[in-house]
């Protein structure tokens, strides 16, 4: 089996290189292509000889034509994942990154007919979670602001995914979804817009842990093996052209998790509140019912371990 991972250096091309190290996966691996702008940057990070599997370098724009010709069976297109500065910096450009770039690799995928794709989707096409509703559920009509353009990450995603269904319509491309929502691990961003990387980053710097939003706002975090160990079940076994939401169930408002964050730091970080709180506070949380149903996906990491296990990695 041989897969192209396209975003290959972010957040979602190492967690995947990290699982693959000691998951079973790999020995049905012969080899990885790991596309970025840079790929070399991955070699900061792993030895190519980490790996039972040959893994490959492809330096590739999404926004261009792919311009390379290699034989394989799969694709886990991760580009642009959330972390991207670009979507406050420059929302056009991220715009043109998730779609073009889509557009570039189905392309790429009906030439060379790649047996399936993966899309790293987002829970941001849902657009704000309901207030009358615990978690959302991959059915929810609910959809971004388009005329807002800070909402250009999850209707970029939108628009991404509908053109899987058109693909999939005109040249019968075999793709299915996940739809992200919130991680912890290892190679999180921990100077981004991520809370729990930012605390977690306090802790390890020995300063206060930092609330700046909402102390009422409610998320949930899944650990990066996890999330990986879900996403090659979807690419493998998931139903053709289904949606499935990957991230945790299990809620926790930013407060909460703030004081999580500093007893893993045996209490040694103060707690500074500096936000507000909102006329509504803020909950983005997924039903992943589907997946665990369907796919038999599990979460083999609760909240206090998978932090613990990345404060470890940074120590």
């Amino acid at each position: 089996m041989k897969i192209l991972i396209t975003g290959g250096t972010g957040f979602f091309g190492k967690s995947l290189l990290e699982f693959l190290k000691s998951s079973n996966i790999s020995n049905e691996i012969s080899e990885i292509y790991l596309n970025s702008r840079n790929p070399k940057k991955i070699l900061s990070f792993f030895s190519e000889s980490s790996f039972p599997f040959k893994l490959s370098l492809i330096e590739q724009d999404l926004t261009k034509k792919f311009d390379f010709d290699i034989e394989i069976d799969y694709v886990i297109h991760a580009a642009a994942e959330s972390g991207s500065s670009l979507g406050f910096d420059n929302p056009l450009e991220m715009r043109n990154v998730i779609v073009e770039g889509t557009k570039n690799v189905l392309d790429f995928a009906k030439r060379k007919k790649i047996k399936r794709i993966l899309f790293i989707s987002s829970g941001a096409v849902y657009g704000p979670q309901p207030s009358n509703i615990d978690a959302i559920q991959e059915d929810c009509l609910n959809a971004p602001n388009t005329l807002l353009p800070e909402n250009a990450y999850g209707c970029a995603k939108r628009q991404a995914e509908n053109l899987f269904s058109l693909y999939a319509k005109h040249y019968n491309i075999n793709f299915v979804i996940a739809r992200c929502f919130a991680f912890v691990g290892p190679y999180l961003p921990l100077d981004q817009h991520f809370a729990i990387g930012n605390f977690i980053n306090d802790g390890l710097l020995n300063r206060d842990i930092t609330i700046k939003g909402d102390i009422r706002t409610i998320r949930s975090y899944l650990f990066a093996d996890d999330l990986c160990d879900w996403l090659f079940k979807i690419l493998l076994k998931g139903d053709r052209g289904e949606a499935y939401n990957v991230g945790s169930d299990e809620k926790i408002n930013i407060h909460q998790l703030a004081k999580l964050v500093s007893q893993c730091f045996n209490g040694k970080s103060v707690i500074k509140i500096v936000g507000e709180n909102t006329s509504n506070a803020n909950t983005y949380v997924p039903n992943v019912d589907k997946i665990k149903n369907e796919l038999n996906a599990k979460q083999n990491y609760d909240l206090i371990e998978s932090i613990n296990k990345t404060i470890h990695f940074h120590k």
